[in-house]
């Protein structure tokens, strides 16, 4: 946590208290959201006062009670460390948007084939201007155009209704997973 040299309140100590608190709300937020899990220690802007440490640890404890995953919260130290455990309950977002490269046996990752999915629906809402009312051709790796034609089809028909537009789906097995063409003809 750091104020960034932010001194606007009457005194330090306050000042601090402050910043402390708001950052309370903007860490459960993104534990929540990042799925963080493990053993967790924020280092909050030390204070003079045990009653403020003390509003800044029941603070956290607070917007962390309806929390869906189980946490244990230790009071703060004299350096302003709380440490705390957090269990993870699904899969991190980075496990989620890739899967292991199959190009290189396992080396690297790739872009998971939904993650690609989306990616050439949000490149033909980006692009709506040039595509509306034109007929486009997508070209894909077999495996993407599969998933665009089958568990995708209600978003691409939702883009064809939006873009007045005929979108055609062709898969290549020869394209990188990763790869797509979107050609307006």
């Amino acid at each position: 946590v750091n104020t960034g040299r932010y001194v606007g309140c009457r005194n330090l100590e306050e000042t601090i208290l402050k910043t402390n608190l708001e950052a309370v709300k903007e860490i459960a937020c993104q534990l929540r959201l990042r799925n963080i899990g493990g053993i967790i220690i924020i280092d909050f802007i030390d204070m003079e006062k045990e009653s403020n440490r003390e509003k800044v640890f029941q603070a956290l404890t607070e917007a962390l009670k309806n929390d869906k995953s189980k946490t244990n919260i230790l009071r703060m130290s004299e350096l302003g460390l709380i440490e705390m455990t957090r269990k993870r309950t699904r899969e991190s977002i980075g496990r989620v948007l890739r899967e292991p490269c199959f190009y290189c046996d396992g080396e690297g990752y790739l872009k998971s084939k939904l993650t690609v999915c989306y990616e050439i629906l949000r490149e033909l809402q980006r692009e709506r201007k040039e595509f509306f009312g034109r007929s486009i051709m997508v070209t894909a790796h077999s495996a993407i155009a599969n998933l665009l034609c089958d568990e995708e089809s209600n978003n691409v028909e939702k883009m064809e209704e939006e873009l007045q537009a005929r979108i055609i789906i062709k898969g290549d097995p020869h394209l990188h997973l990763e790869q797509y063409e979107i050609v307006p003809f």
